[in-house]
This record gives structure tokens, C-alpha cells and sequence, in this order.
């Protein structure tokens, strides 16, 4: 660090005042991509973007699954319909069993019948013959009785046992009619047992034919059964085919339907992408059309502090005989700190006025820092005041964020904070911290500020938020100790953000305000 020159003043060359020039100018072509609102991070990172390749073989994929989910389709109405004339088939088989089984229970009850009546012709012819037999027996003994008493009344009403005359007359006659009749008797009875012979013939042979039929049904039912099983058989063969069909059906509707969510979500990939593609190009417009602005304001801002020469010499008056925020050691020939090293002795409001002093030191007597009032009074007042803080402050936008840096003449080296800003550098930057960028701009209508934000906020009237006009200062956090911005109207503010960072103009922020802001010219 180079020490003051005898006599207490500060040496300022242009070579320092041309490298304080060069920085401001970068940072204002900084400040074309982050010292205005909105600009940076305002687009999201781009969604996926399906190629035409692959929204060209997602259609062809559906195109695909369509065209087989529509065969299968058909195997399966192919197979419904296979299965139907199974149905039938085997419904045809089951009536046929059922008329084979009545067939059998028919042709077994005419079996029984038919035995039956071979029983009764049995019977019967047995009765037949027993009665020829029997008749056969009386006559052969009424012939023997005739042949041994002889064919005389007397002996013929003894042998029939005749109660009297008329009863022997009778009986006589009857013997007559039985003689001649017997041989009659005789062939009738033979003829009735040959009708029962003949019928027990015609019932063995209806019993055979009914053991027959009996036989031929059981053969039926029999067939009638292994056809119904094999129909059976079948159509449990078809319903697994038709089942496994099915399944291979919703498998390929699955797919399908996999496919056109497939082809769905690139679509919607695709129409995602151009959304945000519109809206990265449309706000790119903006942010290149908001980019120009703030160029032509900032510019703008510059030249009128530069032109304004009354506000640079209070700045520099201010400025005068004050020690460094950053000094610790009390001692008058020790350098005042950040603001006197070779690479931050000038800032872009003062390079003019710098440029002029000459590269020997001139020497003045030392003076000792000057009691700063309580309530700093502005130079001068009104909206021309007003509009010289806040060009002050614009015109250096772009400027590097710097933790400690700043003062009333412009840019200072930071310093180490012994955490985060040395993480960032700041130690090596040159730039403003937000308490810093207040002082510059501020200074030029002869207000001095202290560079801690707790202090800048008792420093002038407290007025509501609410109430907030153009010029006030905005703070943040507990009593004012984390953050204060310049409110510049519609909702917007200037300030020095954070290491990392540049001086930038920024939506305002509610969140987090302090329930004052504060109002140093009115």
C-alpha cells in the first residue's frame, strides 16, 4: 500500500483515472444482460424437444399396435364365433344323449313288457294243457264207467246221480251231448292251447326284439356320451385358445395405449418446447429492447453527472479529510483506505475532475475528520435533487458488486469479510456494496452518509412504506441491518444486490421491508 504524500493529500494520476474509466465501461456492458429487472433467469431451462425422428417412429409404432390389436380383434371375434358352433354342437349332443337315454328307458320297458307277456303266454298255455289233461281224464274215466255198466238209463242216471225222473231225463241228454260233443270239447281246447302256444312264441319274439332295442339304445347312450365329451373336450380347447387370445388382445390394446401416451407426451414435449422457445425468444426481445434502455439510461444518467460539476465538487467535499470506514489504525500518515490503492483512487463520476490534477502531488495542509450532523441537510432540494441522486445512482449500473466498497467519489476496492465475499473476491473487485452505492449517490447533493445501512436508516425522516416515493431509501431485515435499495417509482429499485452480483435495477421486493423508508430530500 502506498502511503499519502507529505502534507496529507491524495495523489490521483490518470492513468488511475483511465483503468476506473475502463472498468465502469465493462460494467455497463454487463449491465446489458443483469442491471435491469426480470432479464436474467427469466426463461426457464429449456423442456425436452422430441426430434422428427422420434415423433415420426411413435406414430409408426401406433400405427403398428393398431394394426395388431385390430388382427387380434378379429382372431377374437374369429374365435367367439368358432366357439358359438361349439355351443351348439354340444347343446345338439346333449339332446341326443337325452334321446338316447330315453330311447334305452323306452326299449327297457318294452323288454320288461314283452317278458311279461311271455310269463302270461307261458301260464296260459300251461292252463291250456293242464285243462286238455284234466278234460282228457274226466272223459277217459266217463268212457271207462260207460264201457263197464253198460248205456242203459238206469246205469247212466246211476253214474251222473240223478235226483228223479225229469233230473234222469236230463242227465240223459246231457250224457248225450257230452258223448257227442266230447271230441269237439277235446279239439277246442287242443286249438286253444296251440292259439297260446303261438302267443308265447310272438311274445319270446317281441322279448327278443325289446332286448334288442334295450341293447341298441345302451349302444346309442354310449355314443351319444363320447361325443359329448369330445364336444366338450373342444370347446374347452377353443375357450383357452379364445382366452389366450384375449390375453395376447390386452397385451397389444396395453402397448397401444403405451404407444399413444408415448406419442401424446412428445407431442405435448414438442408443443412445450415451442411455448418456451416463443417465450425465450419473445422475452429475449424484451431483454434485448430493456437491455437498450437501460444502455441509453445509464448513458444518459452518466452525462448529467458528468455535466454536473456543482454535485462532484460536494461529493469531493465531502469526501475531504474523511477516513476510510475500513481504517483501523489511527495514524494521519496511514493510507485511508480501499479508495487510495492505485486501482481504486477514482470513480466514474470523478474521472473528469481527476484527470485534471496533475501527476505531482500537491500538498495541502492535513485536516482532521469532521464532525458528521446527525441529520444530514441536502445541498439543495426538490425534484432536481431527487433526480441527481438517482442519476448518481444509475449511472453506475453494471458496476461489480464489492462487500466495503464505495464511497462519495465513485467505485472502491472491497474488502475481506472473511466468508462469503472473499469466496466471490470481493476483496479484489472494485464496486459498491448497497450501503456504499447510497453514499455515491447521495454525496452529489451534499449529504453524507455512514457505510452501515443500520445508520442510514436513522438518518433522515422515517416515512411509511406504504407512503414510498421516488428517492427514498428502501431497507431490509431487522432494523435496517441486512439490505437498502433506491426506490426509483413504478415499482422498481437500484441496488447493489449481493457478491456475485453488479448494480442493476430491480422489481422492488416487499418481503422482508422494513415498515420505514427513508426520506432524505423532499
Amino acid at each position: 500500500m502506498r502511503r499519502r504524500a507529505p502534507g496529507g493529500t491524495r495523489r490521483f494520476t490518470r492513468k488511475r483515472v483511465r483503468r476506473a474509466q475502463t472498468l465502469v465501461g465493462l460494467g455497463l456492458a454487463v449491465a446489458v444482460l443483469v442491471a435491469t429487472p426480470g432479464l436474467v433467469g427469466a426463461v426457464p431451462p429449456p423442456p425436452p424437444n422430441p426430434s422428427d425422428g422420434q415423433l415420426q417412429q411413435a406414430g409408426d409404432d401406433v400405427a403398428a399396435r393398431i394394426g395388431q390389436v385390430g388382427s387380434l380383434i378379429n382372431e377374437v371375434a374369429s374365435a367367439d364365433q368358432r366357439l358359438r358352433a361349439l355351443d351348439d354342437a354340444v347343446a345338439i349332443k346333449r339332446e341326443a344323449v337325452n334321446k338316447a337315454l330315453v330311447d334305452l328307458q323306452s326299449a327297457r320297458d318294452a323288454a320288461v313288457s314283452a317278458a311279461d307277456a311271455v310269463a302270461g303266454t307261458l301260464q296260459a298255455l300251461r292252463d291250456a294243457g293242464a285243462q286238455i289233461e284234466a278234460a282228457q281224464v274226466r272223459f277217459d274215466e266217463f268212457a271207462a264207467s260207460t264201457y263197464r255198466q253198460g248205456t242203459g238209463v238206469s246205469s247212466m242216471a246211476s253214474f251222473i246221480g240223478s235226483q228223479g225222473p225229469d233230473d234222469i231225463l236230463d242227465r240223459a241228454q246231457v250224457m248225450r251231448v257230452l258223448a257227442s260233443n266230447k271230441n269237439a270239447v277235446l279239439d277246442s281246447l287242443q286249438r286253444a292251447r296251440t292259439a297260446e302256444a303261438n302267443k308265447n312264441s310272438a311274445a319270446r319274439e317281441a322279448k327278443q326284439q325289446a332286448d334288442e332295442a334295450a341293447s341298441a339304445a345302451e349302444a346309442r347312450k354310449a355314443e351319444a356320451e363320447g361325443a359329448i365329451a369330445e364336444a366338450r373336450a373342444a370347446l374347452a380347447d377353443q375357450q383357452s385358445k379364445k382366452a389366450a387370445v384375449e390375453a395376447e388382445k390386452a397385451a397389444a390394446e396395453s402397448q397401444l395405449a403405451s404407444a399413444r401416451d408415448n406419442v401424446s407426451g412428445l407431442q405435448s414435449q414438442r408443443q412445450a418446447f415451442v411455448n418456451w422457445d416463443t417465450q425465450r425468444a419473445a422475452e429475449q426481445a424484451a431483454a434485448e429492447a430493456a437491455a437498450a434502455a437501460a444502455r441509453e439510461a445509464a448513458a444518459e444518467a452518466a452525462a448529467r453527472v458528468a455535466a454536473d460539476q456543482a454535485a462532484r465538487d460536494r461529493a469531493r467535499a465531502l469526501a475531504e479529510g474523511q477516513r476510510s470506514h475500513t481504517q483501523v489504525e489511527d495514524q494521519d500518515d496511514t493510507e485511508s483506505g480501499a479508495a487510495d490503492s492505485d486501482d481504486t483512487d477514482s470513480g466514474t463520476a470523478d474521472s473528469d475532475d481527476t484527470s485534471l490534477e496533475s501527476e505531482e502531488a500537491e500538498t495541502a495542509p492535513t485536516t482532521k475528520p469532521k464532525p458528521k450532523p446527525t441529520k444530514p441537510r441536502p445541498s439543495i432540494t426538490g425534484s432536481a435533487a431527487v433526480e441527481s441522486v438517482i442519476d448518481r445512482a444509475m449511472s453506475q449500473l453494471g458496476i461489480p458488486y464489492a462487500w466495503g466498497g464505495g464511497n462519495e467519489n465513485g467505485p472502491t476496492l472491497g474488502i475481506r469479510d472473511g466468508g462469503v465475499a472473499d469466496s466471490y473476491g470481493d476483496f479484489n473487485k472494485v464496486g459498491f456494496d448497497c450501503s456504499g452505492l447510497m453514499i455515491y449517490a447521495f454525496a452529489g447533493i451534499g449529504i453524507s452518509l455512514p457505510h452501515y445501512t443500520g445508520y442510514q436508516y436513522t438518518a433522515g425522516e422515517q416515512v411509511p412504506s406504504s407512503q414510498m416515493k421516488r428517492g427514498d431509501m428502501v431497507f431490509y431485515g431487522p432494523n435496517a441491518s441486512q439490505h437498502v435499495g433506491l426506490y426509483l417509482g413504478n415499482g422498481e429499485m437500484i441496488e447493489a444486490p449481493q457478491s456475485g452480483s453488479v448494480v442493476k435495477v430491480s422489481p422492488l421486493r416487499w418481503d422482508g421491508m422494513t415498515p420505514y423508508v427513508v426520506r432524505l430530500v423532499s
